[in-house]
């Protein structure tokens, strides 16, 4: 197999679908399978990566995507697929590629591409023609599969959720004892909230129920990331809630955050399977979240604390039920998440589900 991917993430573009993207293509290489990467890049400097097309959008996104069919044209008899990986332009731009190679087009959902885009005036027929274009579409959450199949009928739907490398994901010794320290000097438990804590993120959710479930003065909630609108002023506002507020990092450096963490919430109103949820579930750290996307897949009662997803009372309660609960039982969840994320999350699983999907659409 040979794959034409396309895509907007990829490093060294930050953010969690880039190293989504690159951890996936690395696994289908590692499988044996040829994959050609053009990665369409809306920043106005790009940076060539060896072995991937980096395209510049520009000012006029029509005229790249256009010129850029000359150069897959050239090749397109040796590809066996084209695969859109998220995105609106490669979500624009793969069905057309496919259709004229006369390739079939697998679709690599990700959460916010159908969550938002379903409601979006600009980007809902952009999805909707791709789902309905594509040979196979993958999604990361197992709910999502019967919403797509309800609005592409016919289409197969296939659930494949995100890997981690567990082994390659550790917490040097050094950075557990400095953080251990750290911790024990504040005299009460961490809640870590991190990553691009976006609206959808929940993030003033949870806040309110920290302030209205009373129990503000048991947690410290480290805030690695990007803050939504509104949040530092909330904060300002609420001193009752002790914060640490760090910038947004690369992945190998959030190693140290979530070592500062006893909890890890995140209770999103809608996602898909965050790679911070795999993150810290792999190091062993209780997860606080909603059972949004591929959340319910992940979290339940044996690994960590779960609510409905936008529900304030049953954050609340998540909420109380972490903070009563003892040093052994956090220990206790952690450890049987890292159990999960082992048993049902790993990488090899991962690329396996790519693989069939990719066996079956040819």
């Amino acid at each position: 197999m040979r794959l034409l991917w396309v895509t907007e993430n990829y490093p060294p573009s930050p953010g969690g679908m880039a190293n989504s993207c690159d951890r996936i293509v690395r696994g289908l290489r590692s499988a044996g399978v040829a994959v050609d990467v053009v990665h369409l890049s809306r920043r106005s400097a790009v940076q060539q990566v060896p072995g991937v097309r980096t395209v510049a959008l520009g000012e006029d996104p029509e005229h790249a995507l256009r010129t850029l069919w000359l150069e897959i044209s050239r090749s397109s008899s040796t590809y066996t697929h084209v695969v859109a990986f998220g995105g609106t332009y490669p979500l624009l731009s793969a069905p057309i590629y496919a259709a004229w190679a006369g390739l079939p087009l697998v679709t690599l959902l990700r959460g916010n591409d159908f969550d938002t885009g379903m409601f979006s005036l600009r980007r809902q027929p952009v999805v909707l023609e791709a789902l309905r274009a594509s040979a196979h579409v993958c999604v990361v959450a197992a709910g999502t599969a019967a919403q797509v199949s309800a609005l592409a009928p016919g289409v197969p739907v296939t659930w494949v959720a995100n890997g981690i490398d567990a082994d390659d994901w550790q917490i040097l010794p050094s950075e557990r004892d400095r953080a251990s320290a750290w911790r024990a000097s504040l005299g009460k438990r961490t809640l870590g909230m991190i990553g691009q804590l976006k609206n959808k993120k929940g993030v003033r959710l949870l806040l309110d129920a920290l302030v209205a479930g009373r129990h503000a003065s048991r947690f410290h909630v480290v805030l690695a990331g990007e803050l939504e609108p509104g949040i530092e002023e909330w904060l300002a506002a609420q001193p009752s809630v002790e914060f640490t507020a760090l910038p947004f990092q690369d992945r190998y450096q959030l190693l140290s955050v979530y070592a500062g963490c006893d909890l890890v919430a995140l209770p999103s109103f809608y996602d898909g399977l965050p790679n911070v949820a795999l993150e810290a579930a792999a190091l062993g750290i209780p997860l606080l979240t909603s059972d949004a996307g591929g959340l319910a897949d992940l979290v339940d009662d044996e690994i960590g604390f779960r609510f409905p997803a936008g529900d304030a009372h049953g954050c609340r309660a998540a909420l109380h039920r972490a903070a009563l609960a003892t040093d052994d039982e956090l220990a206790a969840l952690g450890a049987a998440g890292a159990r999960r994320v082992r048993e049902r999350f790993d990488v090899a699983t991962e690329t396996d589900g790519y693989l069939k999907v990719l066996a079956a659409s040819q």
